[in-house]
């Protein structure tokens, strides 16, 4: 009897899905490629959405009580956002530094890290730029760091995640060879970009950013900088301007109809533009769109 009750304990154990929160649509993409059926996925934003900005409904709230695990891009992204939502559910599992928490930014050479931080400079990050999902290079870190607290997590299922993670190791290695191959020909390209969101795609690549729209950080486009980087185009022969989906539009269209430059909407996350739903569309529109 007691080995019946040993043996159903274990398949159940098996068989059981860990229900994984995660803060952005790239994580629960990268998770659904690891853990495959052995997890349900519970999105606490959308990929159109300012990462910055998130809405702490009820329902966030209520949706984070039964979560195993709680996975969240870290770098103060979801500073504004996140806290009241773990803290309304109330569940030890996902809490800071518990087992079911992870942080990516952890585990991630973060840029543009400020030598000092005060209100003059903008809304800027302390320990870096958190955009680093932009860099493809960086997703194979990522699906390492998420295989690893899954099997924590789910210890009887740990094969299945491992070989999962260097199965898509192996793939992502492969995928990372056509980028870089169809992004050699834009080294030494010059862009400016609406927010500093992109870095770690262009630098990549050796793309250099010579400008962004904003005058610091999370701060509107104004009348006198707008001209200043009417003239930085004009002057550095840019051809594109970088501009996300969250933003306003309207200062990108204007700076380009009197620079002469294009402007190019990207994505910034899985979801942001109709058809971008999974990982490879999403760094494929990035691709296509800023070297043309």
């Amino acid at each position: 009897m007691k080995i019946i009750f040993i043996l159903l304990i274990t398949i159940s154990a098996l068989f059981s899905k860990l229900n994984v929160a995660v803060a952005y649509p790239y994580i629960g993409d990268i998770t659904k490629k690891i853990a495959k059926n052995r997890v349900n996925i519970i999105y606490l934003s959308k990929g159109n959405w300012d990462p910055h900005f998130v809405v702490p409904k009820p329902s966030l709230i209520s949706s984070l009580r039964d979560a195993d695990i709680l996975i969240i891009n870290g770098a103060s992204l979801e500073a504004g956002w996140l806290s009241p939502i773990v803290n309304g559910a109330n569940n030890s599992k996902i809490a800071r530094n518990s087992n079911g928490y992870l942080e990516l930014s952890n585990y991630i050479k973060l840029q543009d890290v400020p030598r000092r931080v005060d209100r003059s400079m903008g809304h800027i990050h302390a320990e870096g730029n958190p955009h680093f999902i932009l860099d493809p290079h960086n997703v194979i870190k990522i699906a390492k760091v998420i295989a690893l607290k899954l099997s924590i997590q789910d210890n009887a299922n740990k094969s299945f995640y491992m070989s999962n993670y260097n199965k898509f190791k192996s793939y992502w290695n492969s995928k990372l060879k056509g980028y870089d191959k169809r992004m050699k020909k834009c080294k030494g390209m010059r862009v400016v970009e609406y927010h500093e969101l992109f870095n770690y795609f262009l630098r990549r690549y050796g793309i250099t950013s010579i400008d962004n729209l904003e005058p610091l950080p999370g701060v509107k486009p104004n009348p006198k900088h707008t001209i200043k980087v009417i003239k930085d185009i004009k002057q550095n022969g840019v051809k594109l301007i970088l501009q996300d989906v969250y933003h306003e539009h309207k200062t990108a269209k204007f700076i380009a109809n009197k620079s002469g430059a294009k402007v190019a909407v990207l994505p910034h996350d899985i979801g942001a533009i109709r058809g971008v739903n999974s990982l490879e569309k999403f760094y494929n529109t990035l691709v296509s769109r800023v070297c043309r």
